[in-house]
């Protein structure tokens, strides 16, 4: 993979559809990537929401069929993660003051604290992230769950666009495989998001 000066991919699989909108700085390390679904019904209706002003979304979006476009610099922050998770609750290694702390349920509270800490005693965040969104909605469902809407799965065209786009961008930035994560696991998002999402 061949990334230019201005962290654009150079690559025939990757058409650029650069939304400077949803650029917010820049990013001067990457430190994980985590992988998103839109929630919305076409790639054409993500693309439209990132030319609003002042939206959010993620450095690439894969459509149903494969395509890989390039929505912002990877040199840019997006804000795509939101507030983050105590990542030594999952890991279990909170320090005895930490689950005081997170016994209380205060998410903005636990995302300063996590912000607080350096890489990778948090997870990877807006500030040090590459953010991949896969085209898929969040579909109403009929039993009773936490989440009352559950999204569709990926197709096996857009996991092989992941598996690529992640494995090429992991050996470009030095990103480890083990910092590559579905959004619900580093922040509090529906809990089915990017669930069959394979990239390894």
């Amino acid at each position: 993979m061949n990334i230019d000066s201005q962290g654009l991919v150079q690559d025939p699989r990757v058409r650029l559809a650069i939304s400077p909108n949803i650029e917010r700085g820049p990013m001067t390390t990457v430190r994980g990537i985590v992988v998103h679904q839109t929630d919305s019904p076409t790639a054409a209706a993500t693309l439209n929401s990132y030319r609003s002003p002042g939206a959010n979304g993620a450095h690439f979006l894969i459509d149903r069929d494969g395509t890989i476009y390039q929505t912002a610099s990877i040199l840019k922050v997006t804000w795509h993660v939101g507030l983050l998770k105590a990542r030594c609750l999952a890991e279990h290694r909170c320090a005895p003051t930490e689950l005081r702390a997170l016994q209380k349920f205060d998410p903005r509270g636990e995302h300063r604290r996590e912000m607080a800490k350096a890489h990778p005693e948090r997870y990877p965040s807006n500030q040090d992230a590459i953010g991949i969104e896969l085209v898929g909605q969040a579909l109403p469902v009929d039993a009773p769950k936490d989440d009352d809407k559950t999204f569709e799965p990926v197709t096996a065209a857009q996991n092989a666009s992941l598996q690529w786009i992640v494995r090429s961008l992991s050996l470009a930035l030095g990103v480890a495989m083990a910092e590559v994560f579905r959004h619900p696991v580093v922040s509090r998002k529906n809990r089915s998001e990017a669930e069959s999402a394979v990239w390894q």
